[in-house]
């Protein structure tokens, strides 16, 4: 059985999962989302649902902002500090002091900045090391960096790092790990990793794209060299909506970034030939920021203005929890690749089972969104601030009825989309 954290209630039936509702401290803020009435959205780990502020603030940058302001809007509305203002939001969430967290840009072009710029800070060094379970963007990131700079990339699984760093961990540079596994939601311990390399001499990167907005985290308590992260997913910022980099204050200085554009220069305005990085993080900026884009992000934060981080992950426990006890309870045959320790996982349950993908189709065909990775994995990802307890009962009561009933053998249900 999957045990509840401190102060987590467990769930154990429908009645109970009523309970836990009423008793939900953060449940009004379920309605700052746009999430239709028929739908239970548990794809948050994938793109989080539509905070209902952002609508307005899209269209009053549009039509306000574009329409009339136009170009003015660099200063008279902020678009110029918009990438530092909503990277120290941020950071508020992820355990990092003003300064130090820059927005813009995409999650691989951050990878790519923060695993180039932490491996100049010690070029004596020729390893880099990856996960080889990360997300396929990291390792491929990573290998482009290994190439870049003419040094070795090793893929490491977490667990094997320590037998790592005690036997080369003189020669590694870097190490770039996800906090999370995107594909079981297994979470790593951080703190702990981030100690052991650096008692090695190397420095650590952080990839929190399965974390930021669900798992808290604390970057400067920690001591980490760089972190990147996503900000569609737990965040809600959107499809396709701006990344961020966190660069500490003690590296910053002696930081050289690969993609130095014209906005990270000291003076961009000056317009000179040569680059000089501008001082503290503003040196992470590159190019000009996707403003709408962004606007729709800060809009989206607004959701976490007084709701704390801590009181998210208990909520997220609570919920995996109550799906790794029901699979255990009702659902014979299927696995549960979750670790079952609540310290252990972030806030997703990764159900295997065999026909995963058309399972997912048909209950997607349901009203109940998840996803698929393969092998064999049915992805279900917890967004505690717009899901309530009796809506995941109510999903795992529609899985167990696809199961029983056997319609995800429907031939449709196997075709596979281009996006899965």
């Amino acid at each position: 059985m999957a045990e509840p954290g401190r102060g987590v209630p467990r769930v154990d039936s429908r009645d109970a999962a009523l309970a836990a509702d009423e008793a939900d401290p953060i449940a009004f803020v379920r309605a700052r989302f746009a999430v239709p009435e028929d739908i239970t959205y548990l794809d948050g780990n994938s793109l989080g649902a539509l905070p209902v502020g952002v609508r307005d603030a899209v269209a009053d940058t549009v039509e306000r902002q574009w329409g009339r302001d136009l170009v003015r809007s660099w200063n008279a509305n902020g678009w110029w500090t918009l990438p530092a203002r909503v990277g120290d939001r941020i950071g508020a969430l992820v355990g990092a002091a003003p300064g130090q967290v820059m927005c813009g840009d995409s999650t691989s072009v951050q990878l790519f900045q923060a695993i180039t710029a932490l491996a100049r800070l010690v070029p004596h060094r020729r390893t880099i090391v990856t996960d080889g379970g990360n997300f396929p963007t990291d390792q491929y990131v990573a290998e482009s960096v290994a190439r870049l700079l003419g040094v070795r990339l090793l893929r490491v699984a977490p667990p094997d790092l320590d037998a790592v760093l005690a036997r080369e961990g003189g020669d590694v540079a870097v190490v770039a790990l996800s906090a999370v596994d995107y594909r079981t939601g297994e979470l790593w311990d951080a703190a702990g990793i981030t100690r052991a390399v650096h008692a090695a001499g190397g420095l650590v990167l952080w990839d929190l794209a399965h974390a930021a907005g669900a798992v808290p985290f604390d970057l400067d308590g920690i001591g980490a060299d760089a972190a990147v992260g996503c900000s569609y997913k737990y965040l809600n910022g959107g499809p396709g909506a701006p990344a961020w980099i966190y660069l500490p204050a003690r590296h910053q200085a002696a930081a050289e970034l690969p993609l130095t554009g014209w906005q990270g220069h000291a003076a961009p305005f000056a317009l000179e030939r040569a680059y000089a990085p501008a001082a503290g993080i503003e040196r992470a900026r590159i190019g000009t920021p996707a403003v709408l884009a962004m606007r729709s992000l800060d809009a989206a934060l607004d959701v976490f203005d007084d709701v704390t981080i801590d009181d998210v992950r208990a909520k997220s426990l609570a919920l995996t929890g109550l799906v790794i006890d029901y699979a255990d309870a009702f659902l014979p045959g299927v696995g549960v690749a979750t670790p079952r320790d609540p310290a252990r996982r972030g806030s997703q349950v990764a159900l295997a089972l065999p026909d995963a993908y058309a399972v997912t189709q048909a209950l997607i065909e349901r009203g109940v969104i998840g996803d698929f990775r393969e092998p064999d994995l049915l992805r279900l990802g917890f967004a505690a601030p717009y899901l309530s307890y009796a809506q995941v009962w109510d999903a795992l009561d529609t899985l167990r009825a696809v199961l029983a009933g056997g319609e995800y053998r429907d031939p449709r249900f196997a075709t596979r989309a281009q996006v899965t």
